[in-house]
């Protein structure tokens, strides 16, 4: 579903698509070896799958195949991934998990056993997505007045209107705007607008001239002109050609996405009494009308961009949006409408640009599409924390947490090139991170959706208008600081700079992250780093620029930031140099927090595991020793199988590095040296004055 409403801040934070962790029960006070007894780890002996190793890499050559390259060479790409590795594993739990749960509700439905509210919403929409003889007897019928519109849109001004209801329609706009935190004032809302429109990953997709992305503009065009078909238009593959040529030169337009992500860049805020006059030419009422937010206050995260979209709007004749609307009216849910829509979509989208071979099973579809935070996602989430996820395991993740925070506060004051004065400053940040574990304290309601078991669209409509009316609510209201971003179900973790809070849904705290059987070294590697990961985005080089009180603005002295940016810069120039594809490359700069992330995350996650020894030497365990077993730790949580289009897809369309890179974010770390006797000679070593330490 479409971001457009309250959504949590997640730009740049999340650590990946999907994954999986579980945590240990040391503390300060408690051995390293406590936590291997009792009962037996899921993974191993103490929490590592030792057999995924290959023993005949050295560490220092390729830590990623050492780590997990028998695994890497024997395993198979199921038909209907792109991706495979200890996230996946662990969503596709998830997602059987919540199986179970819509298989019991629907036993009851069946049995006439009364369904709570809830349940009988979970069931009415489960029926309804999975009733294809319906839906393909409906074809692209359901869609179909929002496609007579579009046909009769006869000025801008019409144009202007169906680009205001594109999040309830599931088209594209060139020009979005949904409500965010004032990033001066966290307590407050704002609308965020910026400019989109494009129906391939990147800029880069439509502008670099090379064979491949050539290849797959081709492949695009025609996949327009197919889709186009189902409408009834003629002369597609010329219209289709005047498309692709449209979405160039909204590609154009755009800025690259390391820019985007630049908060200094992206903060530009106008009153609404303003706006015509500072971005003119663009029939801003009628824009929000389709909403219904009074917007007093927004934050144009991309000028430049959006006043090229305008005039793009003003200048490209009307028959050509109309043809750009329909076409992307159709495959935005191409999801919900007949067999032949959804296939015609997905041999594009998902066979030619990602590789991958074979549909999801509809089952696991429906799954997805109930699971967001604008969907059922909390209803579901609700039972699925009552089922799967123990209070023991939430307890055990708030003293890591804990943990954390004693070792990057340290850690803060150990840094050579920061002063006291930032440093005062960086201690009442870490002092103000608010930590969210497995759920919200607050639970969504939904009352007043009207669910239906027969009618999959209008479902996705009351649902999209459910939560925008919502949105619009609480517009002029103090923010909502129980609210997440993400659902319990979710494999995944967050951290939002506005609230300065770190989150870890309950599906992530399960092995190989966090196994409360697991040895100590396994879970602060794992779940641990990853609790790092997150609060280090607080710290990156965008997070970095907001306080306390997640206001942004500059704590730092102008030494200390000088300093911080350089060995920003040194990072940059580290992932630069991996080139999973030939000829393309990690881009450092545009994945700069997340390593950030990763590299000091690492080092607060090894400081608190070293701080739980209490001095002690941490046991040897089967020919194993703690730190190995520490760094062996992170680099499974990253171990993955890609197709090489998701690859491309990744390096191009996304802000973080393929896993593969990120397990050799210990080459940064000295301990890493000695704990694997990593020479000089060795691929991955770097000279003490190499390694990056940030944090």
């Amino acid at each position: 579903m479409r971001k457009s409403l309250i959504t949590i801040a997640l730009a740049a934070t999340l650590i990946s698509g999907c994954g999986i962790f579980e945590a240990s029960n040391d503390s300060n006070n408690s051995s390293a070896s406590k936590s291997i007894t009792g009962n037996k780890a899921e993974l191993g002996s103490f929490g590592v799958d030792l057999s995924a190793r290959n023993e005949a890499i050295k560490p220092g050559d390729d830590f990623f195949m050492y780590a997990s390259g028998t695994w890497y060479d024997s395993y198979v790409m199921p038909a209907d991934k792109t991706r495979f590795g200890a996230f996946t594993a662990l969503a596709e739990r998830s997602e059987t998990q919540v199986k179970d749960i819509i298989d019991g509700i629907m036993n009851k439905k069946s049995m006439h056993i009364d369904l709570t509210a809830d349940e009988q919403l979970i069931a009415d929409f489960y029926q309804a997505y999975m009733d294809t003889a319906t839906i393909n007897k409906l074809g692209i019928s359901p869609i179909q007045p929002t496609l007579d519109k579009i046909s009769a849109a006869q000025t801008t001004q019409d144009l202007t209107e169906i680009f205001g209801k594109a999040w309830l329609t599931g088209t594209k706009s060139p020009i979005g705007g949904y409500m965010w935190f004032n990033r001066l004032n966290p307590n407050q809302y704002e609308m965020s607008v910026g400019a989109g429109g494009l129906g391939l990953p990147d800029r880069s997709y439509y502008l670099e001239e090379s064979e491949r992305f050539e290849k797959t503009r081709n492949a695009y065009l025609a996949h327009i002109t197919k889709m186009l078909t189902f409408a009834g238009i003629e002369n597609g593959e010329a219209r289709a050609n005047k498309i692709l040529a449209l979405e160039t030169k909204i590609a154009q337009g755009h800025w690259p996405r390391e820019q985007r992500r630049n908060r200094d860049l992206t903060l530009n805020q106008v009153e609404r009494k303003d706006l015509a006059k500072q971005y003119p030419h663009f029939d801003w009422d009628t824009y929000f009308a389709q909403s219904g937010y009074q917007v007093p206050q927004l934050n144009i995260s991309q000028p430049e961009p959006v006043k090229a979209m305008i005039a793009l709007i003003n200048a490209e004749p009307l028959t050509v949006w109309q043809d750009y609307l329909i076409f992307h009216t159709l495959s935005g849910n191409a999801d919900l409408l007949s067999e032949d829509v959804y296939k015609a979509n997905f041999a594009f989208y998902g066979k030619e640009l990602n590789g991958q071979q074979q549909p999801r099973p509809r089952w696991k579809r429906a799954i997805s599409e109930m699971s967001d935070t604008e969907s059922l996602g909390f209803a579901l989430g609700k039972v699925y924390v009552q089922r799967y996820f123990p209070e023991s395991s939430k307890l055990q993740m708030a003293q890591l947490v804990e943990n954390l925070r004693t070792a990057l506060g340290q850690r803060i004051d150990g840094l050579e090139w920061m002063g006291e004065a930032t440093k005062v400053n960086a201690h009442a940040k870490l002092a103000a991170f608010t930590p969210k574990i497995g759920y919200p304290d607050v639970w969504q309601k939904f009352d007043g959706i009207t669910i239906t078991d027969n009618d999959l669209v209008a479902n996705i409509h009351q649902l999209r208008q459910f939560f925008k009316a919502d949105s619009v609510a609480k517009e002029l209201q103090k923010t909502d600081r129980n609210r997440w971003g993400m659902t319990p179900q979710r494999v995944n973790a967050y951290y939002n700079s506005s609230f300065n809070e770190i989150v870890f849904p309950a599906a992530i705290l399960q092995p190989p992250f966090f196994d409360p059987n697991a040895d100590a070294a396994v879970n602060y590697g794992a779940i641990g780093a990853v609790i790092g990961h997150e609060m280090g985005h607080g710290f990156d080089d965008q997070g970095s620029k907001s306080d306390a009180e997640g206001i942004q603005r500059n704590w730092w002295t102008d030494e200390d930031r000088d300093a911080f940016d350089a060995k920003a810069d040194q990072l940059v120039a580290q992932y630069n140099q991996y080139e999973p594809i030939a000829d393309n490359f990690v881009n450092g700069r545009n994945s700069l927090g997340e390593n950030i992330g990763d590299v000091g995350g690492l080092a607060m996650a090894y400081h608190a595991y070293q701080l739980s020894l209490n001095g002690k030497e941490a046991p040897v365990i089967d020919g194993v020793t703690g730190d190995q077993r520490f760094f062996l730790a992170w680099a499974q949580v990253w171990k993955e199988k890609r197709t090489e289009k998701s690859m491309l897809n990744q390096l191009r369309g996304g802000t973080h590095a393929p896993g593969r890179f990120r397990a050799q974010a210990p080459r940064n770390h000295d301990a890493w040296y000695k704990a694997f006797d990593v020479k000089p000679g060795d691929a991955l070593y770097l000279s003490e004055d190499e390694r990056v330490r940030i944090w």
